[in-house]
């Protein structure tokens, strides 16, 4: 089982605590979590792309010269795909680019994201992270006590005075547990979070799952 520091907002250790190696020391599984952020960033894409056919492009219903006589191949329509200003033959259509992920496959490469982090050493459990006020300045002070470039600070939604001070720090972002995910985690070089939310992450991967 290993021991992680905690740390005060100062940057002071002043405890330790034990997490589960299963979920934070875990075989890091690369192409898992290539799999799952795959499927993420997909997922994040509109598809609402769409080009006009040739049935769609107004105009083109009278046929643009006789059939015979001009030298010129035989059209239809001034509005078929080989003239300018018709339609496209095969555009693209609206679709969803969403991919199907196995819940077992992002639970494998959540683990293996924050195991990582882990043998990186960039995890840092905070003892206690109310502010006290909401303070953007403050907030950016507390990350700069673990020398983060780019910190997910993983605090629950009722902690206001986190949300709030966190949301207009242009590097750095705030996630609840429950919103935790593997892109964002690999993405940021930094993770922060509290005592409590480290023990339910790690109760709530440990849990198989149906």
């Amino acid at each position: 089982m290993p021991n992680f520091d905690v740390y005060n907002k100062d940057g002071q250790k002043v405890s330790e605590v034990t997490l589960s190696e299963d979920i934070f020391g875990s075989e890091v599984k690369q192409h898992v979590m290539w799999l799952v952020v795959k499927g993420q960033l997909a997922a994040k894409r509109a598809g609402t792309h769409k080009a006009k056919t040739r049935t769609e492009v107004r105009g083109g219903g009278k046929k643009p010269y006789k059939q015979k006589g001009t030298g010129w191949a035989r059209q239809g329509s001034s509005r078929a795909p080989n003239h300018v200003g018709g339609g496209r033959a095969h555009g693209p259509k609206p679709r969803s680019y969403a991919l199907s992920i196995p819940k077992r496959t992002r639970r494998v490469a959540l683990i293996s994201a924050l195991s990582l982090k882990a043998s990186e050493k960039k995890i840092y459990i905070i003892d206690d992270l109310n502010m006290g006020s909401i303070k953007t300045k403050n907030m950016a002070a507390m990350i700069s006590n673990f020398n983060a470039k780019k910190a997910l600070i993983i605090e629950s939604k009722e902690n206001k005075e986190v949300v709030l001070s966190t949301r207009n720090l242009e590097k750095h972002k705030w996630l609840p547990p429950e919103a935790v995910n593997v892109y964002d985690i690999l993405k940021h070089d930094t993770l922060i979070m509290n005592v409590s939310v480290a023990q339910e992450l790690d109760s709530r991967l440990a849990k198989p799952v149906r």
